[in-house]
């Protein structure tokens, strides 16, 4: 609804309209790494659906506005982001990882661990998309690191990062949940001259450094040290 209201608001005073979706419109691959032109595999029904579908539909109705009403439309397909002013609880892997290593607690890891994501940092997608909306190709783009990581990895490189002590709790995996993730981002480096350029292994310390200071913080308000 958020997505209609706002083509309706582009259409009536002829703004340029940026669609941010996600790379779960991909939905657990049969293609790796994904291209733009691949329709995904997505369950319509699933626990996942609702966001999975969602952002599906978005994309449709951005590009029915755009052959039938003639707005100026961009679709961004963004993989993983991680960066500084995350939400400390926000459910999303880099940030449950990097909080319980400060917080002395276990990394829930679900499943085997043996699933794959690309994580980027919050800076090259934002020149992602200023490259998208500065340039004149509608998309959809992938916009994402191919840096692809286990989430036992991920795990590793959060233990390396802000604790060497740190441990690793396995709980059963979630339903639907994507094996593999990794863009293909081709078309966006020839399009739009536009590739990542930060490592998880350098954008993390920053990351950690944000969180560590905001839990501090957190933690002496509830009066403990």
């Amino acid at each position: 609804m958020g997505t209609l209201n706002m083509l309706g608001l582009a259409k009536r005073i002829g703004a340029r309209f940026l669609l941010t979706s996600t790379s779960e419109v991909y939905g657990d691959p049969l293609e790796h790494p994904q291209k733009e032109t691949y329709w995904g595999h997505v369950n319509p029904i699933g626990v996942r659906s609702c966001y999975d579908e969602g952002k599906r539909t978005a994309e449709t109705l951005t590009m029915d506005y755009h052959r039938g009403d003639g707005v100026e439309v961009r679709i961004a397909r963004i993989f993983n982001t991680y960066g500084p002013r995350m939400c400390l609880d926000d459910g999303r892997v880099v940030s449950n990882f990097v909080s319980q290593a400060i917080r002395k607690q276990p990394m829930t890891v679900y499943g085997d661990g043996k699933q794959t994501r690309s994580f980027q940092y919050v800076s090259d997608l934002v020149n992602g998309l200023m490259a998208l909306m500065e340039g004149e190709h509608i998309g959809p783009f992938n916009l994402g690191n191919p840096g692809e990581f286990t989430m036992l990895e991920l795990a590793q490189v959060v233990k390396d990062t802000i604790d060497p002590s740190a441990t690793i709790e396995f709980r059963e995996n979630t339903a639907d949940d994507p094996q593999k993730r990794k863009p293909d981002i081709s078309k966006a480096k020839n399009l739009l001259n536009w590739e990542p350029k930060i490592t998880l292994r350098e954008g993390l310390p920053l990351m950690a450094a944000d969180f560590r200071n905001r839990i501090l913080n957190e933690d002496e308000g509830k009066g403990e040290k």
